[in-house]
């Protein structure tokens, strides 16, 4: 019930419009936020560089309603890329496809994440596409797929709550395309995915195994003990090398296990967002782990 309460929070504009006016809100959202512009999110990647870590940097945002808007988050991202080729920084880029049109013209969409892809292939580095709520799930794979008989550059994200993972990550597979899996953050239908954590958890196994079993490097992105430490079994009795893929966790969530998984030589990305828009964000992380809602309280309660 209260994840079902937190969700929905996440989702009411007038809610995010409450919370921004506090002045608690901005300091509590620096823990899961780097800042809220790359000049402020740069420094933050090379902190996590020098502990080993490697990153990817997200600008929050999502359904835009205007074209404007939706080329604005586009030129967002080539920045980004220009200034983690100028600093250097091992880091590359995640993006919410309805951030760049997606709720309004697929095809405006496409051109504007084709954009930064192509800089990216410029700049030998990496575009990921994050996967949002089910009813963009089609329409994200259709522009992935399109992207990808033109670039290697280009990944995308799939949720192991969804029933529909398993086809769509051996859809992937065949097309060699780098995937990240998580266990998935929106309220979704009973009809489509599972409804107890026990089922998602047993899928996001599974689907982790054909993943790294597959020879093309993934990311296996969770914050569950029991998620990490099945993937380390399996790939102990497989024989795959902790080279063959990579943890993925969130920025300012669980960073003593962050921490000691880099102690083990595995190999972590820390998914770094930045900006403006990080109500939507913070609430869905609160929704993820109690612990996340209580560090939120404690800083209300001291504010």
């Amino acid at each position: 019930m209260l994840k079902k309460t937190l969700l929905y929070m996440s989702e009411r504009e007038g809610l995010k419009n409450l919370a921004m006016k506090f002045n608690f809100s901005r300091k509590t959202a620096r823990r899961f936020v780097a800042g809220e512009n790359i000049g402020e999110a740069v420094p933050a990647v090379l902190d996590l560089n020098r502990r080993r870590f490697s990153a990817t940097l997200d600008y929050l945002g999502e359904m835009v309603n205007t074209r404007e808007e939706a080329e604005h988050a586009c030129l967002e991202y080539l920045s980004a890329l220009d200034e983690i080729q100028k600093s250097k920084a091992n880091s590359n880029v995640s993006l919410k496809l309805t951030q760049f049109g997606l709720g309004m013209d697929e095809n405006l969409c496409r051109e504007n994440v084709e954009k930064v892809v192509v800089r990216a292939a410029e700049l030998n580095n990496f575009v990921r596409i994050d996967m949002e709520n089910s009813p963009y799930t089609d329409a994200t794979l259709r522009i992935l797929t399109s992207l990808r008989k033109k670039y290697e550059n280009v990944g995308v994200v799939i949720q192991a709550y969804l029933f529909r993972s398993e086809k769509d990550i051996e859809n992937l597979i065949a097309m060699n395309t780098r995937v990240r899996l998580c266990k998935g953050a929106y309220k979704e239908p009973p009809d489509i995915s599972f409804a107890k954590k026990e089922d998602t958890d047993s899928n996001f196994i599974k689907l982790m195994k054909i993943l790294v079993k597959s020879g093309i490097y993934h990311g296996i992105a969770t914050h569950d003990p029991n998620m990490i430490e099945a993937t380390k079994q399996f790939v102990r009795q497989e024989g795959i090398g902790s080279e063959k893929f990579e943890f993925q966790m969130l920025y300012g969530i669980r960073r003593d296990l962050q921490d000691q998984l880099i102690r083990e030589g595995y190999g972590v990305r820390i998914y770094v967002p930045y900006g403006a828009e990080w109500y939507s964000y913070l609430m869905r992380r609160m929704a993820e782990r109690p612990a996340n809602l209580m560090f939120v309280l404690r800083n209300l309660v001291r504010s």
